[in-house]
């Protein structure tokens, strides 16, 4: 066997030299033993031959390689070295082996490098530095506990970011320093060594308290991406378990709130009634956009309400709900679940265009909870003119202005959601979305989309 032991872990530059001498020599990767100084070692491996072969094989490696192996490097897994190698050996018989997914290597190898991606994303995401005073002045110290070896890899983040500031930050590994000119590293630390809070942090919690959104709470979602392993570290986290706890209570209160701003308004007593308020309303900002309001449209006594999130660009400039692409999508699936949509009353939760400019384009913004549950007076006055037996919310914002609540579509769809008004209320995705996908998944929201209509249409024929 071979002895080839790197100084240091992550050291990649170190790895190449090494493998591609080892290429060039023609040895296999089962007769090399890799060591990164954080394992046995094999007592049997010896130094590598240092010659220099009479005909060298060339070494191919693509740049998709390169910049997987310098993220899988950094794993702390002690099988990658020898897996680096061995993928790197089969690619000079098999340049395009990283095109194999199947590939029991190129799958490992990819799982390793996708999980150091991770590893730098958290980190980026959940250091917090906390300020003290030392004898060159103010020093900001953040604690971290990497699954993985991405200090050194992910210092330039942090130095790009905070050029101008000295900083420090303290893993068990190891630890960077930063004093405005130069990266300084140091010995691995404690987590006691990190203050425990500082002056601003009252000012911070305040502040994440006032903008967190009770009605966009998805709590297993939350978990996933800020995994409570991590939240012993961030100031917020002592907030979160209170933030949750309370949330239904703060929705009500916006739903109220938005119900309030309507306590003198006369309530609607024809649909025309109702459409002439809407584009005098500018209790909202959107109503206030110079855009103008967009009526539903449908037979007064219809069986089925379809309600939509907002009117798009074209539905704003036509004055019609649903005449766009989304609307389009609709009809199509409308007719081929056997729903008349001429017999089907069509409108939105929110009743202007919310948009942001791009030259002379308006693109689509998603309206807040607070502007849906505003609009939800006028969504209110249609449904009990209407008076149907059924709805259709299309997607989340759609199903908040009936429900009071953003609900999970995925959970929740094809199920009835009985209501105090009496019609029930069904969940399905917004055309929409349907139009932003592509290849398999396209197809299978598709056809997810066309069951849903069709479980509709049952419900209508047994009414």
């Amino acid at each position: 066997m071979i002895a080839a032991d790197l100084a240091q872990p992550d050291d990649f530059d170190a790895w190449r030299d090494q493998a591609r001498r080892l290429v060039e020599q023609a040895v296999p990767p089962d007769q090399i033993a890799w060591s990164d100084g954080n394992g046995p070692a094999d007592l049997f491996a010896v130094a590598p031959p240092l010659r220099q072969p009479s005909s060298p094989r060339s070494v191919r490696a693509s740049r998709p390689f390169v910049d997987l192996a310098r993220s899988a490097i950094l794993h702390t897994d002690p099988a990658r070295l020898g897996l680096l190698y061995r993928v790197l050996w089969r690619m000079q018989d098999n340049p395009r082996l990283l095109d194999d997914a199947a590939d029991r290597d190129v799958a490992l190898l990819e799982r390793l490098a996708k999980q150091v991606r991770r590893d730098i994303h958290k980190m980026r995401a959940f250091v917090r530095f906390r300020s003290i005073q030392d004898d060159d002045g103010e020093l900001y110290v953040a604690w971290f506990e990497p699954d993985h070896r991405i200090e050194r890899a992910n210092a330039d983040f942090f130095i790009n970011r905070f050029a101008s500031q000295r900083w420090s930050i303290l893993t068990p590994r190891l630890s960077l320093h930063w004093d405005g000119a130069t990266l300084l590293e140091g010995p691995p630390a404690r987590r006691e060594d990190a203050p425990r809070e500082d002056a601003t942090e009252e000012l911070w919690l305040g502040y994440y308290s006032s903008i967190f959104n009770p009605a966009r709470l998805k709590v297993g979602m939350m978990v996933k991406e800020m995994p409570r392993r991590y939240w012993k570290n961030l100031p917020e986290a002592r907030r979160i378990p209170d933030l949750i706890a309370g949330a239904r209570e703060r929705e009500i209160a916006m739903i109220a709130t938005g119900s309030s701003l309507f306590e003198t308004t006369a309530v609607p007593e024809s649909l025309s009634a109702v459409a002439q308020g809407m584009a005098q309303c500018t209790k909202c900002p959107i109503g206030c956009n110079g855009t103008r309001a967009v009526m539903g449209e449908g037979p007064a006594d219809a069986d089925v309400m379809i309600v939509g999130e907002q009117p798009g660009d074209t539905e704003e400039r036509d004055g019609r709900p649903f005449v766009g692409p989304a609307g389009q999508l609709l009809d199509q699936a409308l007719d081929a679940a056997g729903i008349d949509r001429a017999r089907t009353y069509v409108t939105n939760a929110v009743k202007h265009f919310k948009f942001v400019p791009r030259g002379k384009r308006r693109l689509h913004q998603t309206p807040t909870a607070g502007e849906i549950d505003i609009c939800r007076w006028w969504l209110d006055a249609e449904r009990a003119l209407i008076k149907p037996k059924v709805i259709l919310a299309l997607g989340a914002s759609g199903a908040r202005g009936l429900l009071g609540r953003t609900p999970s579509i995925g959970r929740e769809r094809g199920q009835a959601i009985a209501q105090s008004a009496g019609a029930s209320v069904w969940l399905t995705a917004h055309p929409s979305y349907l139009l932003r996908l592509d290849g398999t998944a396209r197809a299978r929201e598709h056809d997810r989309f066309a069951q849903d209509l069709a479980g509709l249409a049952q419900v209508l024929r047994h009414g």
